[in-house]
This record gives structure tokens, C-alpha cells and sequence, in this order.
């Protein structure tokens, strides 16, 4: 009895202290920093909605006027130069120079005089998300609306939407080309490969294991907006994505989202979703990764990716765990027969057949493999190296927060292959350079090459013939 006693004034001492002012949870100290997303939300879901909904706009008008003040956003075409289907290729330089300042001028100064004075374009600084703080799978509108249509699943977020305009994103829907089948050509039929049409399109030409691996990459799994539980990013309750909402066709339609492998928020790299042509020539796989084969890849996407990195909450929100010996083969083996888009002027060995090609188009060749020095990481027949390399590109400009995204260093690159690269925009690994000819004065500055204009020119149309 008198041990109750004791154990119930302790227990009423604690009960009124905590009634103390003192002891109140405003002056509690700030959360510490953690890597873990929040299993349990704060807020209701309804409270969740309306209040992500009404910063919508907000949201989205910020990120426009970062790019409106970055990019020169016109649709102006190429002439006489197309993507599948005839989709126009923009042309120019849309990165906007600091006021006084010609591509010339920044050309013949040091890296640390550009930092020092400010002078580094805008448009060249690491792009945001377009909402950077809250992050995850964006689509362009185009895909949200075909899928719609086919599947009846929603790809609409509540919160935020894509940010580029379609003007300077890839053809859709884009063409299938098969290194095993190259005499059929274009084997999509011109339709979104999805769930209600695969078996119809590839039976007879994939055997039983690619048409599993091609059923795996169509099938909607739960993702860290997309699934059915509270903290979703989606009205309704979502069986999720597929990996060709981003690779759309075994290409890509420039769907974005955050790397997983980064931490705080702010350091997250923006994500330029790759195509997955020509995987079978390549050795390394993801932006930034370095995972050694198209199996890992596919596993890590589907284990991580897909939830931010964070495995806590990918168990919460249903973790498709797939299984490594026969699941993730299957994907694996179909990824491996996407080709890349036939190339007419080039040789067998992926160089310039001078019978094929103008005088402009070889002398970009040359520029290519000699002072502009893309060869060095980019060597033919498929232009990369499969290695990475860091081009220390924070040696021009001071570290600053932009739209919630910290610019400071982007790190080692997987060299991309640029075999059909006209078809693949907007580039670098973060979508920043909207253009080849942004791509080209990006690296002249980069890699201090000092290119004439003619040279430049040239180039980009070397690059148009891969």
C-alpha cells in the first residue's frame, strides 16, 4: 500500500508539472535534422489538400518566373531538322546572359573572375524541382492525360505540376526500335505502350521472358506520391506508377523527381529521366550512381527510388520488392533489346559517312574530336565512355539557395551515350540546358575551349546527325 502511495505522487507530481507554464511545447527546441521522412502525418489528409492545393499557384508561378528569368522560353524551331514524327528540335541559345556580358567575353575570362563577379548565367546554375522542398514524380501534362485515358489512373498531384514547356521536350509518344527485330523498324505502332495494349503489340516478337519483363515495366507499383496512403500527393488513392510513366516507350518524356541518394532536401539534384536506349552497350547506370548493371538499377529504382531512399516509409506505402532472379532478369532482358534511332550519315563505325554528309556536318566531326574535346568522354561508335566525370562546375559561381534548391557542386556525371541526342531534350543530368547550342556553350565555358561561332555551329550540327 504505502509503495501505491509513492508511485501515485510521483505519477500527480508529473501530471502537474506538466500544467506548468514552463514546461509548455512552444519553447521546446527546434526538431534535429533527420534523414527519415515522417511515418505518421502531423495533419489530416483533407487538412493536407486544401492547404497544398491553395499554395499551388504560389508554387508554380515562382518556379515560371525562375525560368522565364533563366530561359529564353519561345517555341522557335530548327530548320528542317525534326525528332520522330516530325516533332520540331528547338534551336538557339535560351540561357540568357548577364546584362553587357557576350558568350565571347565570358570565353576569355578565368573560372574565378566569373564567380568572383557574379557573371555565370543563370540559366547554367543546377535547375530546381519545380517545387524543390517538397520534391517526387512530376509528369508532363500530355503523359497524365494519356494515361488517363488508357488506364483510367490519375497522375494529377494536388500540389504542384510540370514546369518545362512542351516545346523543348522529346517527341510523344516516341518510337521502339529493337536490337533484335532492327528490320521492323518503329514497333510501338505509334501508341504508349501501357498495361491494356503491351501483350497486343510485342506478342510474336519478344519470347515469354521479355513479354514478363516488358508486363513488370508497365505494371503500376505504390511510389511516394502515388499510392493509397494519407500522405500521398494524389485526390484519390493510387495504385501508383510504372517505370515507363518516365521511360515512356523505353525512352523518356522528361518526367522529373529528386535523387534519393542526397541529403538535406536542399542538396537534392533535380532529375533528367534518361532514356533507356542502347542500355545493353552501357556499363553504368543512373545519373549520379555508378550502379554497375541494368539489374541493379532496375532493383534500386523499385527499392528506393521510388520512395526517396528511405525504406522505412517505402514499407508504409507497399515496397514492391522484386524478385532478383527471375522479375528483375526479365526487366533487365527487355531493357536490353531498346535500340538506339537509326542513323543514316553514320558509318559502321559510328562516324560520318562523307558521302551522307555536308561540309558543316564534318567539319563538326572534327570539332568534335578535336578542340572542342566531347571525344575525350563521348568517343564514337555510341559517345560515352561509360565512366563518370566531375567537370567542377562550382568553380564559377558562389553557392546560393535558389527556389529551395541549394547550388553548389553537381559531383561525378555518368557520361551519357549521344546516340540520337536530338531526340532526348532538354539535357544535362538536371534538365538545365534546354538546347544542343545551350549544351554547347555550356561546355565551351566548362572545359575553356574557346570555340569561334562557326565552330559552334558546326558542332550542333554534328550532333543533329547522331
Amino acid at each position: 500500500m504505502k509503495k501505491w502511495l509513492m508511485l501515485w505522487r510521483s505519477a500527480t507530481g508529473l501530471a502537474l508539472l506538466c500544467l506548468l507554464p514552463s514546461i509548455s511545447v512552444a519553447q521546446a527546441p527546434d526538431k534535429p535534422p533527420t534523414s527519415y521522412s515522417p511515418v505518421v502525418p502531423s495533419e489530416t489528409f483533407e487538412t493536407t489538400v486544401q492547404r497544398m492545393s491553395a499554395a499551388k499557384a504560389e508554387v508554380m508561378q515562382r518556379q515560371m518566373d525562375l525560368l522565364k528569368e533563366r530561359y529564353d522560353l519561345s517555341n522557335t524551331p530548327a530548320d528542317g531538322v525534326t525528332m520522330a514524327r516530325g516533332k520540331a528540335v528547338q534551336s538557339g541559345v535560351r540561357a540568357k546572359l548577364p546584362d553587357g556580358v557576350t558568350w565571347e567575353m565570358l570565353a576569355e575570362m578565368s573560372p574565378a573572375h566569373i564567380r568572383n563577379q557574379g557573371l555565370w548565367p543563370k540559366g547554367f546554375l543546377p535547375l530546381p524541382h519545380p517545387h524543390h522542398a517538397e520534391g517526387g514524380m512530376v509528369f508532363p501534362q500530355f503523359h497524365i492525360d494519356e494515361i488517363k485515358k488508357q488506364e483510367g489512373r490519375d497522375l494529377t498531384r494536388f500540389d504542384l505540376d510540370y514546369d518545362l514547356p512542351d516545346h523543348f521536350l522529346p517527341a510523344y509518344p516516341p518510337p521502339i526500335y529493337l536490337t533484335t527485330r532492327p528490320d521492323l523498324g518503329d514497333v510501338s505502332q505509334g501508341k504508349v505502350v501501357t498495361i491494356d495494349n503491351y501483350f497486343d503489340l510485342f506478342d510474336g516478337i519478344l519470347n515469354p521472358k521479355q513479354i514478363e519483363g516488358l508486363r513488370l515495366l508497365v505494371t503500376p507499383f505504390p511510389q511516394q506520391q502515388f499510392n493509397q496512403t494519407h500522405d500521398r500527393r494524389t485526390l484519390k488513392a493510387s495504385r501508383g506508377v510504372t517505370c515507363f510513366d518516365c521511360h515512356v516507350n523505353g525512352h523518356t518524356n522528361s518526367a522529373t523527381h529528386l535523387v534519393g541518394d542526397i541529403r538535406p532536401q536542399q542538396f537534392r539534384h533535380r532529375i533528367d529521366t534518361p532514356s533507356l536506349r542502347g542500355v545493353n552497350i552501357q556499363r553504368l547506370f543512373g545519373s549520379q550512381r555508378a550502379l554497375k548493371s541494368i539489374e541493379d538499377f532496375t532493383e534500386f529504382e523499385q527499392r528506393a527510388a521510388y520512395f526517396d531512399g528511405d525504406p522505412v516509409i517505402a514499407t508504409k506505402k507497399g515496397v514492391n520488392v522484386l524478385e532478383r532472379g527471375s522479375q528483375v532478369h526479365f526487366m533487365a532482358e527487355f531493357q536490353a533489346l531498346l535500340n538506339f534511332p537509326p542513323a543514316p550519315k553514320l558509318d559502321v563505325f559510328g562516324k560520318l559517312d562523307p558521302a551522307k554528309a555536308t561540309e558543316a556536318e564534318l567539319r563538326g566531326e572534327k570539332v568534335f574530336s578535336g578542340k572542342a574535346r566531347c571525344a575525350e568522354c563521348h568517343p564514337a561508335p555510341y559517345y560515352t565512355d561509360n565512366l563518370m566525370h566531375d567537370l567542377k562546375t562550382e568553380r564559377f559561381f558562389k553557392p546560393q539557395m535558389v527556389n529551395g534548391r541549394m547550388a553548389a557542386m553537381d559531383g561525378p556525371i555518368k557520361t551519357f551515350p549521344l546516340r540520337g541526342i536530338k531526340d532526348s531534350p532538354p539535357y544535362l543530368h538536371d534538365e538545365r540546358l534546354l538546347t544542343l547550342e545551350d549544351t554547347v556553350e555550356f561546355h565551351n565555358l566548362v572545359l575553356g575551349t574557346k570555340l569561334t561561332a562557326q565552330e559552334k555551329a558546326d558542332l550542333v550540327a554534328f550532333l543533329l546527325c547522331l
